[in-house]
């Protein structure tokens, strides 16, 4: 009797571990989303200044900071990954287009929202990749046996990876290209 006792004791704690392992997991992809949005957030602060910096220059590239504008208004409104990765491609254009005008590079405001857009860019790349290793660890957690069994009792799904879209790739290539 106190064998099953001791059993059935064994198997409720190792069942409570596995079950507040995986809370932990998934807690810690939530935060982990939520550095992102934190980054994106500030990046998206700095748009109105580099709207207001490069309309002066030029009226063509207007039309991507205005729908840079809308994005990041849709972005604060329903936060998701997709629309951070659009607005990312949109960034890459801005960015690629801006190359062609020298003063605008050499304008003093610029520069500084360049700067803090780079340092925000790596911020952003660095709580991407860490976001990433937490959906891998979580989903990962959730697909082994027998943590799997429990994660299908408690409705425990996996989570979607960032990826950056095709375009925003390919943007970011020409540009180190560029630079070589």
């Amino acid at each position: 009797m106190i064998t099953i006792i001791s059993i059935i004791a064994i198997i409720i704690v190792i069942f409570l571990i596995m079950y507040n392992l995986l809370v932990s997991r998934r807690n810690k992809v939530k935060r982990s989303k939520s550095n992102v949005d934190v980054y994106l957030t500030q990046r998206f602060d700095l748009i109105p200044n580099l709207v207001e910096c490069v309309k002066q220059y030029t009226s063509y590239e207007s039309s991507i900071l205005e729908e840079l504008v809308k994005i990041r208004t849709k972005y604060m409104e329903n936060k998701t990954i997709q629309t951070g990765e659009i607005l990312d491609t949109k960034m890459n254009q801005i960015i690629l287009q801006v190359e062609n005008y020298p003063k605008l590079k050499a304008s003093e405001q610029y520069m500084l929202l360049e700067k803090n857009l780079v340092k925000i860019e790596n911020q952003i790349q660095a709580a991407r990749r860490i976001y990433n290793m937490s959906v891998l660890k979580y989903n990962n957690l959730i697909m082994v046996f027998p943590i799997n069994i429990l994660a299908k009792m408690f409705h425990f799904t996996t989570e979607q990876f960032f990826e950056a879209e095709q375009e925003s790739k390919e943007s970011i290539y020409r540009k180190e290209k560029n630079e070589l």
